[in-house]
This record gives structure tokens, sequence and C-alpha cells, in this order.
């Protein structure tokens, strides 16, 4: 009696051991079974047999598309037992069937693949029981479907005619499919064994859960189906496969798996379908899709069923995504998690390997998402994730590099000078990077000291940036230029000035095919007063760019400054056929046509231009448009409201004073220096925000520029008549409607109405003075 509870008690634990995969431990275990149950020796030789080979196989892993390893001293000895296991036949039938399972792997391992079908044939795959089974089985089962599935990859088709092609592909297909779905199931139930099993029994100092590892079968089964069919071209089944895979229950096992397949699910659907060819993961798959190969016939849902299938998640209130960049940014987002709870953080030398495939897998995470969520415009959320990333991208560029580029978009422009610094010190030898703080420096931050360190980083580089350098004095040159504007000592504007233009010429030296060189370098010279000079650069310029609107702009003012209005004119309409809705070209087009024309054409394109601005501006809350309430459509209307913001300003909407042009993200050196103008552009980017802000949370229009309306108050003045005076009064009223404390508009009007027209035609008249310019 207590031989046999001995034995039973013996079995359990081999049975255990072998769902557990402990091979390790078979070999003790049989030599007690076999001192205790004599009977048992063609059990034993099975036992033996099996764990041999799982040992060979977990010491030296196979590799898909590796050749076959032949016969060898292990596999010999392994061939041996299951022989003289088979061969006795006191085997009861379901050990029967384990054993030739076992041996048709083996043949798989040695390269005789017709061997592993033919037993595979004869045991009879399909009615293999997936109920009431040990968990061991059920992996067996997974790793028999995965077997055959390979062995007929493998296999040349005797004929070549197509049907029996897409027969055997469809063969191989189902394998995998089944090899996978059976491992879920395994994985699912072992893992519920052993927390059932750690429950029941009193925990033990040092005792931990024996983690499962996949193996070469389990994770074909699960990986291969998905990448046949998109071999085959049929992305709708292998993203149905990917879905089936993610909607089961998860298991310990399998989460760096799940992390994988959602990463390449969501790489899928951002790059290779677009809305109108997506379906939400509750809906049948489309008989007939646009992502399909059209050659290629084949049944977009499953054709075979199992006796019993793994757990999928299941509820009320489950969130189910229906759009494609949705369901992308909820797999990267689930991934981003998985990464940040999975990260190594250890600099031991021992994790270093384990470390850099963490860091790896995270930075693919977080490109997608960079590419997901800009799209949408949600640099904010973007730069969210990337500072969660912080933590383990320690000297690491790539990472600390999105990090700034990505404040840069969410318009965190101070912190973001901070991260490139970081940046610089990472890659000294990068010489983008300084020239990208010294713009965030000199655009929206003004910090103008700092942008001269950045630019004399660049320039003062040596050799290593040589390339570069010509951006380095551009940069340099603008910076001293903005810092001239700002002074307040003549003698050290002209100082600044002086260094300006040697930055500038220094710069077109370095670089005489740049056309901005050209630009900013007669930019200059006009601000001095060289007007000739000027117009020779800015007409080098143009024949190294010839569409360049800022050329053609100041190409126009300089001849308007030597009284070539006509000329200027033609310039303006020509530039304006090439961008019709510039509003700075427009509205220097009013000033110089009211003067060439006379004021019913400047009235034509001030009218044309107030509507224009009207489209841009006067957008209410796209909350309101009746699209509705997916994840999107906040991401949506945050674009929306973005792409309203990048266009040009008049003026600025507190004050309504005259407008700060800005070329390639510089702010003109044609402003007019005041120490307001350096309040207005450090607050560019706060202001820009908290119109975003404001805009989600309510239905008015954007308050916009208010120089089309002044501007058009002053040519109903060079009209001269009195009903045009009477209604040039209600201009300034309506700016007070889009801004309702402008101090400019209600001083203007005072002043204008003041004035007789002739006197307020006469005010008006200098279309290039330094105030003007920047129109």
């Amino acid at each position: 009696m207590a031989t046999k509870k001995a034995g039973s008690r013996l079995e359990t634990e081999i049975e255990r051991c072998r769902s557990e995969c402990q091979w390790e431990r078979i070999p003790e275990l049989v030599k007690q079974l076999s001192a205790k149950l004599i009977a048992n020796d063609d059990m034993a030789e099975l036992l033996l047999g099996e764990s041999k080979l799982e040992q060979y196989l977990k010491e030296h892993p196979l590799r898909q598309g590796a050749s076959p390893r032949g016969p060898r001293p292990q596999m010999t000895e392994v061939r041996k037992h299951l022989t003289a296991a088979l061969d006795r036949g006191n085997l009861k039938s379901e050990f029967l069937q384990e054993s030739n399972l076992i041996m048709a792997k083996l043949d798989y391992v040695e390269g005789d693949y017709e061997a592993a079908l033919n037993i595979y044939a004869r045991v009879g795959l399909e009615d293999w029981p997936l109920t009431g089974v040990p968990p061991y089985r059920l992996r067996m089962a997974a790793d028999a479907y995965a077997t055959k599935g390979l062995c007929l990859e493998k296999l040349p088709i005797s004929s070549s005619t197509s049907n029996l092609l897409v027969d055997r592909e469809q063969d191989v297909i189902t394998c995998y499919e089944k090899a996978g779905d059976i491992a879920l199931l395994y994985l699912q139930e072992i893992e519920r064994v052993i927390l059932s099993n750690i429950q029941n029994r009193s925990p033990k100092p040092g005792s931990a859960p024996h983690d499962q590892e996949l193996g070469f079968f389990l994770e074909t089964g699960l990986q291969r189906a998905h990448v046949l069919y998109f071999k085959n071209g049929n992305l709708t089944r292998g993203v149905g496969r990917f879905r089936e895979i993610l909607r089961a229950v998860e298991t310990r096992t399998t989460q760096n798996l799940r992390m994988t397949i959602a990463r390449q699910l969501a790489e899928i659907l951002l790059r290779g379908m677009c809305e109108q060819s997506y379906w939400n993961p509750l809906e049948n798959p489309p008989c007939q899709s646009p992502l399909d190969d059209p050659l290629r016939k084949g049944a977009n849902t499953k054709t075979y069923t199992l006796t019993r299938k793994a757990r999928v998640y299941s509820g009320e209130n489950i969130f189910c995504p229906q759009e494609n960049t949705e369901e992308a940014l909820l797999l990267l987002l689930i991934s981003e998690s998985m990464a940040n709870r999975d990260a190594v953080l250890s600099r031991i030398p021992e994790h270093k390997s384990d470390r850099l495939i963490s860091l790896q897998s995270a930075s693919v995470v977080y490109d997608l998402l960079t590419i997901a969520l800009g799209r949408r415009g949600q640099y904010e959320m973007l730069s969210e994730c990337l500072e969660r990333a912080m933590k383990f991208a320690f000297e690491e560029f790539h990472l600390w590099y999105q990090f700034a580029l990505s404040l840069m978009a969410a318009g965190k422009s101070a912190r973001a000078v901070k991260v490139l610094k970081e940046c610089i010190r990472l890659k000294p030898d990068d010489a983008t990077i300084p020239l990208l703080a010294a713009k965030l420096c000199m655009g929206s931050l003004h910090w103008l000291e700092e942008a001269e360190k950045f630019a004399k980083t660049v320039v003062d580089a040596g050799e290593k940036t040589a390339e570069f350098k010509a951006k380095g004095y551009l940069a340099l040159g603008l910076t001293y230029s903005l810092q001239a504007t700002d002074a307040s000592l003549r003698g050290m504007q002209e100082v600044l000035q002086r260094k300006a233009l040697l930055a500038f010429q220094r710069a077109h030296s370095l670089s005489p095919t740049d056309h901005q060189a050209a630009f900013y370098l007669a930019l200059q010279l006009a601000i001095s007063r060289q007007i000739p000079e000027a117009l020779g650069y800015v007409r080098q310029a143009l024949q190294l760019q010839g569409d360049d609107a800022n050329s053609l702009h100041l190409l126009a003012l300089l001849l308007s400054a030597q009284k070539h209005y006509h000329d200027a004119l033609n310039i303006i309409d020509m530039a304006l056929s090439e961008y019709p809705e510039n509003f700075i070209l427009l509205f220097s087009k009013v000033k110089l046509e009211s003067l060439c024309r006379g004021p019913d054409e400047a009235l034509l394109t001030c009218k044309h231009m107030l509507q224009t601005w009207k489209s841009c501006y006067n957008l209410t809350n796209p909350s309101d448009s009746g699209r509705g309430s997916s994840l999107l459509d906040r991401t949506i209307a945050d674009r929306r409201q973005l792409n309203t913001i990048t266009l040009p300003d008049f003026s600025d909407p507190e004050t309504g004073n005259s407008p700060e042009v800005y070329f390639h993200g510089f702010p003109s050196l044609f402003s007019v220096s005041s120490v307001h103008a350096t309040s207005v552009a450090a607050s560019r980017v706060e202001q820009a925000l908290s119109e975003v802000a404001s805009s989600l949370q309510s239905s008015a229009p954007k308050q916009g520029p208010l120089h089309p309306w002044m501007t058009l108050a002053q040519i109903w003045l060079h009209a001269g008549a009195d009903a045009a005076l009477l209604q040039a009064h209600s201009w300034p009223a309506g700016s007070r409607l889009v801004s309702p404390t402008p101090p400019s508009a209600s001083a203007r009007r005072t002043t204008q109405t003041a004035l007789s027209p002739r006197q307020a035609m006469g005010a008006g008249s200098q279309p290039c003075s330094r105030r003007e310019a920047g129109a």
C-alpha cells in the first residue's frame, strides 16, 4: 500500500515537472520510480528520451531557417530510449502516442521531415484530446502542430500546380494557427496550476515560481502564422491573427511576446492601413479588402475549430477603437507601459545585454509613438511619454534628442533648450544641435545672449563641423542684428550692426550657393540703408532660389524705397501668384496699390485679405461639428488649432502694433526697436498655448490680427469721400469686436478722425519706412 502511494506521488511529481519543463529533475525521479515500480521500465525509457531531447534543445536552441543538424551522439541516445519504449508495446495508448510525437520531433531535429510527417499521419494528430488532460499534453500538441508546419514548409511539392501550392500554404498556416491557439491555452493552464500550487503549498524560504520559457516550437506557433499571411499578401488575416493573440488573457510568459506583437500591429496600422479599409476588432473582417493581394484568393476567416480555446478578455464597458490611428495609439501606449515596467535599469556589466535589449525595444515604441502623435499634433502628450522614458535614457542620445524635439513642438521652448544642452554634451560634434538651440533662443524665447553662445559654439568648433560653419555665422549675424534692434544706445546699435554685417558676409563667402546667406546679407544692408548693395545681394538670392517669398518681398520693398512703386507692385503680384494667401505680401500690395492704382484697387485687395483672414481665424470649436466623441476627435481639434497658430502674425493681438515678420523662424530685422517688442517675443509661446486652451474650451471665434481692419480704414480715408469717412469710423469699431481692449486701435481711430483725408493719406504714404518695412 505504501509502495502504491509512493508511486502515485512520484508520478504526480513527474507530471508536474513535465508540465513546467523542469527536465533536469526527470532522470532522478525516473530512478526513484523504477526502484519502486519495476513494471514501469517502458515509461522510464519514454521519460528519459523526452528529457534528454528537451535538455539538448535547451542547451542548443534551434533557429528559424537553420540547416538540419543530422544524427548526433546525444540524439542517438534519445532514439535508443524511444525505440525501446515503442518496440516493447507495453505502454498505454496515450503514452504510446506521446512516444510517437517525441520521435517525430526528433526526426525534425535530425532533418528527416518525411518520417516526421508519416508519424503525424499515423498517430492521428487531429484527434488529439484537449479537454481533461494535464498541461504537458497541451504543450506536446502545440509542439506537434508547429513541427508539422515546419516539416511541410521544408518539403518541396511534387507538382507545380497553383491549386496545390495554395493548399499547401493553407495547410502550413493552419498548423501554425492551431499550434499558437493551443500554446496560449497551455500557458494559461500552466500558470493557473502553478499559482494554485503556490497557494495550497506552505511557502518555503527562498522558493520562487519557475519562470516558464516558450521554446522554439511554441514561439514558432505563435509568431509564424501572421508572417506567412503578410508574405502571401493577406494583410486582413494577418491583422486578424495579431488581434486574436492580443485578446487572449495575458500570462507572465507571453508579456514580451504581447509587447512585440502590439508594436508590430501598431506599425502596420500606421503605415499599411487607411481609415477607409479599417475594421474594428469586434467586426468580422471584410470579404474583399484593398489591403490584400488580388492575385491570391483565400478565406478571411478560420477554416478549423478546436474543442477547447484559450480564454479571452470579455465583459461590459470594454473600450473598442473605431479608427486605425486610435487602435495604433492604444497599442503603443500599452507597449510603452510594459516597456517602462520591464525596463532594465541596472548598470552592472552582467546586465548590459538585457539593458540594451530593453532600451532598443523601448526606442522602437517611442519612435512609433512619435509618428502616431505627430500626425495629430499631440506634441504635449508625446513630450509626456518621452519624459517617462528618461529614467532609462542615461547617456542615450536618441531619446534625449526626441524629447527635445517634442518639447519644441509642444511649445515648451525654455525646457527644450535645457534638454538640447544635454544633447550637445552627449554629441558635441553634431553642429545641428546648437544651431537648433540658437534658433529657439532667437525666435520665441528672445534669449539673445544664449543664442550668441550657441552660434559661437558652431563657429569655433573647427574642422569637425566645417560644413555647418556658414550656418553658424548666419546664426551669429542674426543674433547681433537682433541685439542691435534691442539696444537703446545708438553707438551700441552701430557696433552690433557692423558685427552682424561682418558675420553675414563671412557666411556668404563660406557658402556662396546658400540663398539664405545672400538674403540675410541683403536684409542687413537694407537695415543699414545701403539700398544699392542690398539690391545686388537680394538678386543673388533670387538667382539661387527664384521662388523664395521672403527674397521677393525684400526686393519689392527695396524697389519701393527707391520710389519704383510700379516695379515693386509687379514683384508683389508675381510673388502672390506663387503664394496667393501670404498675408504679408497682400498687406504690402495694399500699400503699393493705394499709391499706384488708387484706393479702389487697394480696397478690393484689402477685402480679399479680410476674407482670407476670416477663413483662417474665424474657427469655432471642432467638437461642435457633429463628428462624434471618439478618442481622436480631441487630437484632430488640437491639430487644427495648432495649424491656425502657425499662420503669420500681422500684429500683436493685444496692441495692434506693427507686425513682426518671421523669416525662417527668426524675427524680421526690419522691425522697430522697442522694449515692448522684447516682452512680446518672450511671451509668444505662452500666448499661443493659451489660445489653444481657450479655443478648446469655448466656441467663440479665434482672435485674429487687427492690421487688416486698420488698413481698410486708411484706404477709406484715402478715398476722400464723406460717406467713406463715415464708414471708416465703423472699421475700428469692428476691430473692437474682435479684441475688446486694443489700445492702439482706439488711439489710431481718434487720431484719424481728427485728420483731414489728405493729411491722413500723407501720414501713411511711406511704404518703405523702418516701421512699415516689415509689412
